[in-house]
């Protein structure tokens, strides 16, 4: 059978074509596969599998590198989400993903319909969501643009996870002027399935029938596929009706619907219709089980009139799965969706012919040979080649930055670190997602430096974070790769979990640029190599290429979520300070490293130096004196030391619960030859600071591992601040002041202009 052009489509031209954002290329490739012209059904369905988004035509080759691979493994990357064991026939489904450009023209919806979006991978698993994290990166809250852009985005990802009943429990969240024009909104979802329950996308049987279920399918996120492969421009705005448009209660229904029909066993497989819709869920499936598939547009349940092949296959309306159902029981899955007040139809089935063909009654609109539609996509192998630019900048000498007068007070200084939006306490974002809903939630957000989420039934609990430094990439990739794995790694180890495996979410620039495909491949290069040494495969992910706007590329931001396994509730451990007396214990050691740090940037408004050096096996020996400490019962908190340096982790641990804060009585004479900015405000890599009642245990277990280790301190009461000695210098610093500085700057920034007072002529630019 042949396509034909339906009565009304446009004539295929080189205009057309380019609309669609194919090369002349990959359309001379498209019509060497068909042997003729395309339909102009066929042209969409190309467009948005050939897409960035859906092919990874510049990525595929580099991902290849990463490690996939560990015995507790059950399910790698080529799927809906990974899934790892973890013992007890338990097992955990969990995965990553950007909604960077939907939520830079509609932030409300963009962001909504991301956690719709990660929520299905999950849920399509078998597995049912536990938690949800979100990695979020935007400009300066000096910007209303920003400002608007953080209130749309932040009430998005609330009211979703809320109305669905899912608790957001971590995340991270940075401000940089790198993102002004591109807003990073990345979310992810974690939950919990039996290992026999475990289904994968993959259409078998032929004869089966194929059905979609859930909501209907209307023209809102038509083209989203290839909306999230382009650069952001002026015009960006005019691409509003591409973002999607979400329903938090039709997503619970659709939940549960699923995690019956899986259950019942009358579905063979099951895919989300996430971007490029019903093209790439059809397509994909198809492929994994090397079968057939024919479609019937007109099959399709539909919430408006008129709508063509094109327009059905493309659409990316939300809350919608393909189904492969087991021929002869149509109708109990109908019932069990009808229960669930959601439709349920038949439209198509599993073929022998290995033929991809779409079909509106009688006539075919669309036909491509077996799996090539999905395995024949082009795939580029761009130059790469590190700016001189970058180069200059992390060869410069930050040390011969001169300080400012006010930092001959270093309270100053601190003080003013903890006004950065950065290192700011996050409660305002927070507090508005529900992170306790389902009872299980045991370190919550602010609480740890990871969340730690109890797996129901058993004594076991999740550790779950996600992390990144931009700025350390942009400076030297390789090194930014490998300390963004560390540090999720150091974040699960500080709440007593052990590393077990990854998502990432790869938000980068245009790759067709040698400078930014150089950070791209040295990125994961460097990711690669933190994973393997530290033991954490990774499971699966996204890439988010073309973040950039008329004002540049983001920041490369290779997003890291961690899973980790608490083998027993009990030690669950929060980061701050909780008894009086305690002593205070370094591991690791500061260094005179100050490139890359958030001093420099917020301090003196520069970018500029090499980030601080990443030893992995250091790193792999701290996550071990970290978990041994806390199973042995002798860390009271623990915390690692990240932006703004050891100062800034100190004033964390003492007053970032505002309603419990303590102070501390802190020598650091040890290091009094590093200069002074270096020792406060550095960030060198493998630190964490712990308070306990046995130092003398903590220590005994650092020198077993060859961990450097130092009692610093003690814990006071709050009254008597944070007291400070650096050989001849002495500081004290107020808990009050600090306290200020940390819980209000962003209350304070966003009080300047609330997002409903945003004008909408501001809204809809993409530059302030």
């Amino acid at each position: 059978m042949t396509a034909v052009p339906r009565p009304g489509d446009p004539v295929i031209t080189p205009a057309l074509v380019a609309e669609h954002g194919l090369t002349q290329d990959e359309y001379q490739r498209l019509e060497r596969m068909l042997g003729r012209t395309p339909t102009f059904t066929e042209l969409g369905i190309i467009s948005a599998l050939w897409s960035e988004h859906c092919s990874y035509k510049h990525s595929r080759p580099i991902l290849k590198t990463l490690p996939t691979t560990a015995p507790y493994v059950l399910q790698g990357p080529g799927e809906n989400a990974g899934v790892i064991a973890i013992g007890d026939g338990l097992a955990v489904a969990f995965k990553i993903e950007s909604h960077n450009h939907p939520s830079a023209v509609e932030p409300y919806q963009g962001a909504a319909t991301g956690v719709g979006g990660i929520l299905r991978d999950v849920f399509t698993m078998g597995a049912r969501p536990i938690a949800m994290l979100n990695s979020l990166r935007f400009g300066s809250l000096d910007t209303p643009r920003v400002r608007y852009l953080v209130g749309g985005v932040v009430k998005g990802i609330g009211d979703y996870g809320n109305c669905v009943g899912i608790p957001t429990v971590a995340g991270d969240v940075m401000f940089d002027a790198a993102y002004e024009g591109n807003p990073l909104v990345n979310a992810m979802c974690v939950g919990i399935l039996r290992e026999e329950e475990l289904i994968r996308a993959k259409a078998e049987g032929v004869g089966n029938t194929i059905m979609a279920v859930g909501a209907r399918t209307g023209r809102d996120g038509i083209h989203g596929a290839s909306f999230a492969s382009e650069d952001l421009s002026h015009e960006t705005d005019a691409k509003r009706p591409r973002v999607q448009v979400g329903d938090p209660f039709t997503e619970k229904l659709l939940l549960e619907a699923t995690l019956e029909l899986i259950g019942s066993g009358h579905v063979v497989a099951i895919q989300d219709m996430g971007a490029a819709g019903l093209t790439s869920s059809s397509a994909e499936m198809a492929e994994r089980g090397e079968v057939g598939v024919v479609i019937d547009t007109l099959k399709v349940p539909v919430r408006e009139e008129g709508m063509t092949p094109y327009e059905i296959l493309l659409s990316e309306s939300q809350e919608r799965m393909l189904v492969v159902v087991t021929r002869g029981r149509e109708d109990e899955v109908r019932k069990i969706l009808t229960k669930w007040d959601l439709t349920a139809e038949v439209i198509g089935e599993v073929i022998a012919d290995p033929v991809y063909r779409v079909v509106e009654g009688d006539r075919v609109v669309a036909e491509f040979p077996g799996t090539r539609l999905v395995t024949d996509c082009p795939q580029y192998h761009p130059e790469a080649k590190e700016s001189d630019a970058i180069i200059a900048l992390r060869n410069r000498d930050v040390h011969a930055v001169p300080e400012r007068a006010e930092e001959r007070d270093p309270a100053w200084t601190l003080t003013r670190l903890l006004e950065s939006p950065t290192i700011a306490s996050k409660l305002w974002i927070h507090r508005q997602y529900d992170s306790t809903v389902r009872a299980n939630t045991l370190v919550g957000p602010g609480a740890g430096d990871a969340a730690v989420v109890r797996v129901q039934g058993t004594r076991k609990a999740l550790a779950l974070k996600t992390d990144c430094n931009g700025r350390y990439v942009y400076l030297e990739p390789r090194t930014g790769g490998r300390i963004a794995v560390a540090e999720a790694a150091r974040n699960v180890a500080c709440v007593g979990g052990r590393p077990m495996a990854i998502t990432n979410c790869l938000n980068f620039g245009n790759p067709k640029r040698p400078d930014i495909f150089w950070q791209f491949k040295e990125a994961v290069g460097g990711m690669a190599e933190a994973c393997t040494l530290l033991g954490t495969p990774v499971t699966g992910g996204n890439v988010s290429l073309y973040n950039e706007s008329p004002i540049g590329a983001v920041y490369p931001t290779p997003v890291i979520g961690m899973v980790g396994l608490v083998d027993d509730i009990d030690h669950a451990t929060r980061m701050t300070f909780s008894a009086v007396g305690d002593s205070i214990v370094l591991l690791g050691e500061p260094t005179n490293e100050l490139g890359a740090s958030e001093y420099l940037a917020w301090i003196h408004g520069l970018v500029a130096g090499a980030p601080p050096r990443c030893d992995l096996v250091k790193e792999r020996a701290l996550i071990e004196v970290l978990l041994e400490s806390i199973r042995g019962g002798h860390a009271r908190s623990a915390h690692d030391c990240s932006e703004g340096g050891l100062a800034v982790a100190l004033a964390e641990c003492a007053m970032s619960n505002r309603e419990f804060m303590f102070g501390a009585n802190i020598d650091l004479s040890t290091w009094k030859k590093l200069p002074l900015r270096a020792l406060l405000f550095g960030e060198a890599q493998g630190r964490a600071i712990i308070s306990t009642s046995a130092p003398a245990a903590v220590l005994a277990i650092a020198a077993h591992h060859g961990v450097p280790a130092q009692t610093i301190g003690t814990v006071q009461s709050a009254a008597h601040g944070l007291h400070i000695v650096v050989g001849d210098c002495t500081f004290d610093i107020p808990l009050g002041g600090l306290s200020e500085a940390y819980h209000e700057a962003i209350p304070r920034a966003m009080r300047r202009a609330p997002a409903e007072t945003v004008s909408s002529e501001l809204a809809a630019g993409v530059l302030s």
